[in-house]
């Protein structure tokens, strides 16, 4: 069996060296199939590099959370203003307007609800399906250190090596239990366990201690999740020291959606995200549009 990692070595992260992307913009994707990439750059702005997602899929297992009540009137309006959506198959069909052409990052793995062991998922979407939906990307939870840790992590490298024959990129969520420490030393060894067996973005927690070795050790891109609601100053003070420190973007829901001016904030959080401005400025526009709102 492996050691452990035990070396007294000082370990060296280059936070202040960007990995080559070797003729494509994004991280670790240079060797990606056309199709792929082309996904991928729906996902990501050329440009910054980096994505807005707005996250609305937390009904697939806890019900009509706080804000997602009727998606239909409450986050519909504000999904023109997100790069890219993630949410579940059942929402895409009953509720998104079909003419809407923001990518879809696909829900793909489910089972127990809020009442049992988050743990024990498997995939609950079929390849094929994915396809007929038209999605730039499919996802699923990844719980390292779970009790069903290994299941969560073949559930992750079935649905890559799907992805993988038809060109759609898959997004790892490293999930954390409610037992489990939300340090740097995990969020490293989560992400790069996701990375390391294909995943093509991987989507993670901030943490302000040294969270730039976390996406400097993980060699695809890594978005910011949201996590539980805050204020909105904290919220985007959170966003601009993610992306600063490496973090391609963020898949922000429950601080948009459960916002006072959803439609304010998701467009706060984009000129932070693609324009660099800083968290007082961007809190500023968001006070400003709000009034219109």
């Amino acid at each position: 069996m492996p050691e452990a990692d035990s070396s007294k070595k000082k370990k060296q992260y280059y936070e202040d060296i960007p990995m080559e992307r070797h003729g494509f913009f994004l991280k670790g994707s240079s060797a990606l199939d056309w199709g792929m990439k082309n996904r991928l750059s729906r996902i990501f702005n050329p440009e910054s590099g980096r994505t807005v997602m707005l996250a609305i899929d937390h009904g697939y297992f806890q019900g009509p959370t706080t804000g997602l009540e009727r998606i239909d009137l409450s986050v519909v309006p504000i999904m023109p203003y997100a790069d890219a959506l993630m949410m579940t198959r059942g929402i895409l069909r009953t509720t998104v307007p079909p003419s809407l052409t923001k990518p879809i990052v696909m829900r793909c793995s489910g089972g127990p609800s809020i009442l049992k062991e988050l743990s024990n998922e498997e995939l609950a979407v079929d390849i094929e399906d994915a396809i007929r939906m038209n999605v730039a990307a499919i996802t699923l939870q990844v719980f390292i250190g779970g009790e069903y840790e290994t299941r969560s992590v073949h559930n992750m490298t079935k649905l890559v090596d799907m992805g993988l024959r038809y060109g759609i990129p898959t997004m790892a969520v490293t999930a954390v239990g409610k037992d489990m420490v939300r340090d740097a030393k995990y969020f490293r060894l989560a992400c790069r366990i996701c990375a390391e067996l294909g995943a093509q973005i991987v989507k993670t927690y901030y943490v302000p201690e040294d969270f730039g070795t976390v996406t400097a050790s993980c060699p695809v891109p890594i978005v910011m999740a949201g996590g539980k609601k805050m204020a909105e100053l904290d919220a985007l003070t959170m966003a601009y020291n993610a992306v600063q420190q490496g973090a391609a973007g963020v898949d922000m829901g429950r601080n948009i959606f459960q916002s006072d001016a959803p439609k304010a904030m998701i467009q706060a959080i984009s000129k932070l995200v693609h324009e660099n401005l800083k968290p007082e400025e961007a809190y500023e526009l968001y006070q400003e549009l709000k009034k219109h709102e």
